[in-house]
């Protein structure tokens, strides 16, 4: 047992206080004696234990008294009652005040050192949640993010300047650029750090199961609704909720999302309940969503609801300065796992990277360095690996082209952002490709969130083939 594990034990019959000290002892534990509350309180101020273990009936202070300040001044601490024969009200009202457990008086040994190992176990557990949700919230957060480029720079600039304030934030950027990112940093930067994040993405879940998903349901409201569900607006209240992908909800549901956030109140898919819900929304797109509005594919009153203050991330090919920190930071984080013996990567084999055009972005670059590492069969990734690796990655995204059986507008999508890709993003050259003018390929980027809607359309073509 480890004497780092500490306990304080608080009763002023000396006798009794010095039986369980000495029991504690001989289990392994570190442990304080006090006479009093007041001696107590005192102490732990510079000296603060894992468990207290504390008399009811103290002639100072009493047990109660105690235990309210103690969770009050020092909530990580795990606190045990003890208590006469026949105090069950008692025992019942500590816990009530947030003690662990209770022992009656005269008790087993073995009783109370199976209830202080729980204590500590429930310590333990506290503190792990503790440093993980601390470790969480460290990896989400600005300084955590990888990139030192002007385009980076100016992005964290403005997740500093918009994260104390309550507005909602629409992110754009191209798929795999890091939107979540992001918005998650954002979220752990500002006032509602300690609230829940509740990420959802507008296109991985059915339309008709939707509108359940944000808003709750009532049992019975529909086949299936076997039970009341909280919707996530629910979940995140006090939060935030990250709409990823928020260009491909339904103009139906745009109407409904608009509704909550101008009232700031929900009500499930078949109950009459009004809720009060107070949520930051981040809502983020690959789309242009100021053409989809002239196209009347999403409204306009609920774009300028969510555009409040407009973040663009960069497209990784915007950022070339950064992929060797990228690089580096993926070795780190797949090494880790244990299943690679990578430590670095050849300056030749950087290159390639750094040449490669990342129409997947961020996420592609992961990928390719991940398999990398796999096919390497030293300590540094050498150029072959990486070739074979962004071979692969090639034809797995034409594979994936076809696979989902996406759209006739996502399709088009993807083999606009493929062609680019194989022209090293020359406008005119992908344009004879595909078989249009440069000011259509111009519109085609725009409405797929490929480039930024400020880019200047060419102005020396007056036809359109299409």
């Amino acid at each position: 047992m480890s004497l780092k594990q500490k306990i304080a034990v608080v009763d002023d019959d000396l006798e009794m206080g010095r039986v369980v000290k000495d029991l504690l002892t001989e289990e392994g534990y570190e442990v304080a004696q006090y006479s009093s509350a007041a001696e107590a309180l005192a102490k732990i101020k510079t000296d603060v234990p894992h468990v207290l273990i504390t008399d009811h009936k103290m002639k100072d202070i009493d047990g109660l008294m105690l235990l309210k300040k103690i969770q009050l001044d020092y909530p990580d601490v795990i606190t045990l009652m003890m208590t006469g024969f026949g105090s069950i009200e008692t025992a019942i009202e500590a816990m009530k005040l947030g003690a662990y457990h209770y022992i009656t008086k005269p008790f087993k040994n073995e009783e109370l050192i199976l209830l202080v190992k729980r204590a500590i176990e429930k310590s333990t557990l506290k503190n792990e949640n503790k440093i993980l949700k601390l470790e969480l919230n460290k990896s989400f957060s600005v300084e955590s993010i990888t990139g030192k480029s002007p385009a980076m720079a100016s992005v964290f600039e403005l997740i500093k300047l918009v994260a104390g304030a309550p507005a909602n934030v629409l992110i754009t950027g191209e798929s795999g650029s890091g939107k979540e990112v992001i918005a998650r940093a954002i979220h752990n930067s500002g006032e509602r750090k300690k609230k829940p994040f509740i990420p959802i993405n507008c296109t991985a879940i059915p339309e008709n199961l939707l509108e359940s998903e944000l808003f709750g349901h009532v049992k019975g409201s529909f086949t299936g609704a076997t039970n009341d569900k909280k919707g996530l607006f629910e979940e995140a209240n006090n939060g935030t909720l990250f709409l990823d992908e928020i260009g491909d909800l339904s103009l139906p549901l745009q109407a409904k999302l608009l509704r909550v956030i101008q009232d700031k109140q929900i009500r499930p898919v078949g109950g009459n309940q009004i809720k009060q819900v107070d949520v930051r929304i981040i809502a983020a797109t690959h789309r242009d969503l100021k053409i989809m509005v002239k196209d009347g594919k999403f409204r306009e009153d609920l774009f300028y609801r969510l555009n409040v203050i407009p973040v663009r991330v960069p497209a990784l090919r915007e950022r070339i300065e950064d992929i060797p920190l990228l690089v580096e930071r993926f070795i780190q984080k797949f090494a880790s796992y244990g299943h690679s013996k990578v430590k670095s990567i050849s300056a030749e084999a950087l290159q390639v990277l750094m040449a490669h055009s990342w129409p997947g972005n961020v996420r592609e670059l992961e990928n390719v360095v991940e398999r990398a590492m796999v096919l390497s069969r030293s300590e540094t990734i050498e150029k072959s690996a990486v070739l074979d690796s962004a071979l692969a990655e090639a034809k797995q995204s034409v594979e994936q082209l076809y696979a989902d059986r996406p759209t006739l507008e996502k399709l088009e999508e993807r083999y606009i952002k493929m062609v680019m890709s194989e022209v090293n993003q020359k406008k005119d050259e992908a344009a004879k490709v595909l078989g249009v003018s440069r000011r259509t390929l111009y519109r085609k980027e725009r409405l797929y969130g490929l480039i930024s809607a400020d880019a200047q359309e060419p102005d020396d073509e007056l036809t359109e083939k299409i």
